[in-house]
Order: C-alpha cells, then structure tokens, then sequence
C-alpha cells in the first residue's frame, strides 16, 4: 500500500515561522516558531494515515495490524514490529541546545534506570525517553551551519592562545598539557563543572576577547562571531565557551553530516532534511532552556570522535542519489523525478516531496499524487512502485539485507 500521511509539526523555539509554513503552502510567517515536521510512528508525535472517508488514524496502530505485510518480515526481525527510523523537516532560525546521544546500550540502560526510579516520562527533568539510540543524517536544503564535533586539539588551542583569557588558564590546562582527545575531555569537563562564581569571568573575558578578535579580522573571526550570537541568545551560559572547543561547519544544499553516538554539536541556523534511528533521546548541555544534565552528558561524549565529516549523495543513477552512512535503521535518499521510473519497496519507506508534483503507483494499485510538502508512507508489500512526473522527493527507509 501507499499511504497520504498526516504530520506533526513540532513548535520549539528555535523554529523558523516560514520554512515548514512555506513547503507545505500554508499562510507564512507563522503565528509561533515551527521546528520540525516528525515523519514517522515515534510514539511522542506520530503520524497519521489519512484515507478517503475514514478518520485519520496514527501509523503505528496501521503497522500494529500486520507489521510484517507493511514493515516486511527482514525489518521485523532486525528491528522488532515497528518503524525503526524517523524523518523530519528540521528548520532553525536559531541554534538549538549544544547536545549528543547515546549509544544504544548507554539509551537502554539510562531508559531502564529512570523507568526503575519512577521518573514519569513526560517529566522535563527525565533524559531517556525511549531504550534507542540515535544516530542521525542532517542533508541540508538551504545554507545550512552546525557545531559538529571537537575540533582538532592544536587548533584549539590556538584559539584559546590568540583570545588570551585569563580566567580560562585554569581549564584550559589539560588541553595545553595533552593536545589530544584527553586533554580535551579534561578541559571541556573543567568548564562545564565550574562553579557558578567562576562561570561569570570565564564567559565575560572570553566574550571581551571575541569582540577584539573579530573587530581586528582574526583567524578565529567566525568562530569568535558565533560565540557573540551565542551570548545574545544565553547570556551567562558557559556553552558559550564550550561551544568554541567544537568545529563550525558550513553546508550547501545537497550536503550532509551524519551524527554518530556521542558527537557533541549544536545546529545552528538554516533548514534540512534530516532522518535517525526512531527515538527522542538527547542529553544536553547548555544553550537551552530545557533541562540540562551535565554529568550525564559527560558519560555519553566521544571526545576520540572528532569532527562530524561531511557525506555527500553517491549516484545510484539519473534518478536518485543516496548519503552512506554506518546506521542500519535507516537510509536516505533524494530522487530527481523528470519522467517515469520505477524503485522495488525495501522494506518500509517514507517519501517526501520538497519540489514540483511526484505520482507514486504500486503495482496493480492507483497512483497516488504529492504535491510540494505532501508526504506518503509505503508498505514494504508494495512491490515495484512507479515514481512519475517532475519534481524532487526524499526517500527514507532502512538498511536491510
């Protein structure tokens, strides 16, 4: 089957009020900030199937009745009855908190102790929604800047030698002493478990340095840059200074980052299509509102990661390119639609139209037509599905076989 989709779009407030509005052709801007659009059967916002003459109904109770006619009996018995990934519109008009994920065995037991001590799970003090991991694949739609891993030590450290902070001497010591993933763990944890009287000098004479090193042209300009539109935002924050330790990416359309378990980062602005293993699990550690555990964050951090490395499309053919990733519970990628062709069903796959107007027909079923910020789920049992018309749409699904 081919099912039209229903979905959420979440409203945090660091959203766009025109990105998601705009690709779905609603009335923009927005009367309040729109983060992401979840596409998927994760339980905090699932979508719903929506057919002619029947209330909506949400995917997961549709997968519920035959998971594996719809999921496919390999998805199944890799990933248990239910979707094993999540797609999202992710639009930020500012940064979002500076956070990682944990491994799955980390997610699992966090999970387990905190439905062991009680914690409700709508509780905003609570840190593991869900017993999955969460890797993730960001493929930018515009212009697109993150915060993605650590950058190399001696490059960091040279940052910190040309801003000249003195209240930073003390936690910058392990770094100076080792310039490697150890020092860095040293300093990162120094300034992020410094008391709340050290915390104030350590922002204000790194903010001070930002603003000279960027009025003098230095070679840490953007990164200093960043920090100053951090403090806007979260002033007193000490992830302002955290955040100078992480590499700036810069991405054009058509680009990606993929996210492994314990790469800390924070995007920053612009829009993207991005798709994870399905689960809500994020530990942070500052520029945020929301609740912050710092200890916890420490446990999960890969500080022997580095940077997130850019992964750009393999041509499959003319018509569809695919980001490689190491994830198995989901894979992405974006079909040029000019004419008519046609993609065998691999298991369970959500397809997302960003432009024009794609006609999607299983074999011995009617088409089914997306419009410019439609979306569809098809069921592995689909078959042969005969992709026509023009335009451009993102196809998610896992990594089987």
């Amino acid at each position: 089957m081919i099912e039209r989709l229903s979905c959420t779009v979440m409203p945090y407030a660091w959203g766009s009020r025109t990105v998601i509005a705009e690709l779905q052709g609603r009335p923009a801007p927005t009367a309040q900030p729109e983060a992401e659009l979840w596409m998927g059967a994760h339980p905090v916002a699932p979508s719903r199937v929506v057919r002619e003459g029947a209330a909506p109904r949400p995917l997961p109770d549709v997968l519920a009745e035959a998971p594996e006619r719809l999921l496919g009996a390999e998805s199944v018995r890799a990933f248990g009855p239910r979707l094993p990934f999540l797609l999202k519109v992710l639009a930020a008009d500012q940064p979002l908190s500076l956070q990682a994920h944990p491994t799955a065995a980390q997610a699992k037991a966090g999970f387990e102790d905190e439905e062991r001590r009680g914690v409700p799970l709508a509780a905003p003090h609570r840190n593991y929604k869900d017993p999955s991991h969460k890797p993730e694949l960001l493929c930018a739609l515009t212009p697109f800047e993150a915060l993605c891993g650590f950058r190399p030590a001696k490059d960091t450290v040279a940052l910190f030698e040309a801003l000249g902070v003195p209240a930073l001497e003390a936690a910058l010591a392990p770094l100076r002493a080792s310039p490697d993933a150890r020092g860095l763990a040293g300093t990162f944890e120094a300034l992020m478990r410094a008391s709340a009287d050290r915390r104030a000098p350590m922002v204000e004479g790194t903010l001070t340095a930002a603003r000279a090193h960027v009025a003098a042209g230095g070679r840490f300009r953007n990164e200093c840059a960043m920090a100053l539109d951090l403090a806007e935002l979260y002033p007193g924050d000490i992830g302002i200074v955290s955040a100078l330790l992480l590499e700036l990416v810069h991405l054009a359309p058509g680009e990606a980052i993929y996210l492994g378990a314990g790469n800390l980062h924070a995007y920053l602005r612009g829009a993207g299509v991005e798709i994870m293993a399905s689960s809500d699990n994020v530990l942070r550690g500052g520029l945020t509102p929301k609740h912050v555990d710092v200890e916890e964050l420490l446990r999960v951090l890969d500080f022997q990661q580095g940077k997130a490395a850019k992964v750009l499309p393999r041509a499959i053919d003319a018509h569809e390119r695919t980001y490689d990733t190491e994830a198995r519970e989901f894979r992405l990628s974006v079909l040029t639609v000019d004419g008519t062709f046609a993609r065998q069903a691999e298991g369970p796959e959500i397809v997302l139209v960003t432009e024009g107007t794609v006609a999607l027909a299983p074999q011995g079923a009617p088409e089914v037509r997306l419009g410019r910020g439609e979306v569809a789920f098809v069921s592995a049992d689909a078959g042969q599905v005969r992709y026509s018309g023009q335009g451009v749409a993102y196809r998610a699904g896992a990594v089987l076989g």
